[in-house]
């Protein structure tokens, strides 16, 4: 993701569950102040779910204006990736939906997923997000 939507990157803490919420929303977290629903993006892809672990993180975003912080298994490196080192995201037809990558990123003999924080939620889940941390907040 591009390292200008990221506010901050943080340990893994307990969240606060929300009732009646979508499986990815793992709840809300009081961010200095601020209510900040927690999406897990193992759950978001349809990944299986893993044991957190002292790598296990937040990462802090911005999307679509709004603040959101994202469970991720681990963050191992900040690369400057040139734009001629990016390519087009692969495309495998309606069965396979890729709409929230920019793109993908070579990195020495690695390629490297580039997630668009915009097109990573529907803009339904992102108003599910934004209620869930205006219901935690009243």
């Amino acid at each position: 993701m591009d390292i200008l939507r990221v506010q901050e990157i943080k340990g893994y803490t307990t969240v606060t569950k929300i009732p009646n919420t979508p499986s990815q929303i793992k709840g809300v977290l009081n961010l200095r102040g601020t209510i900040v629903p927690i999406i897990e993006l193992r759950t978001k892809f349809g990944m299986p779910t893993i044991d957190y672990t002292a790598f296990t993180v937040i990462i802090v975003v911005v999307v679509r204006d709004k603040v959101m912080g994202l469970v991720v298994d681990s963050v191992s490196d900040v690369l400057n990736i040139d734009k001629q080192d990016i390519q087009p995201p692969p495309q495998f037809g309606a069965m396979v939906d890729v709409s929230f990558l920019n793109g993908m990123g070579k990195s020495g003999d690695k390629l490297v997923a580039i997630l668009d924080m915009d097109r990573l939620l529907s803009e339904g889940e992102v108003q599910v997000s934004a209620a869930t941390a205006a219901a935690a907040a009243a």
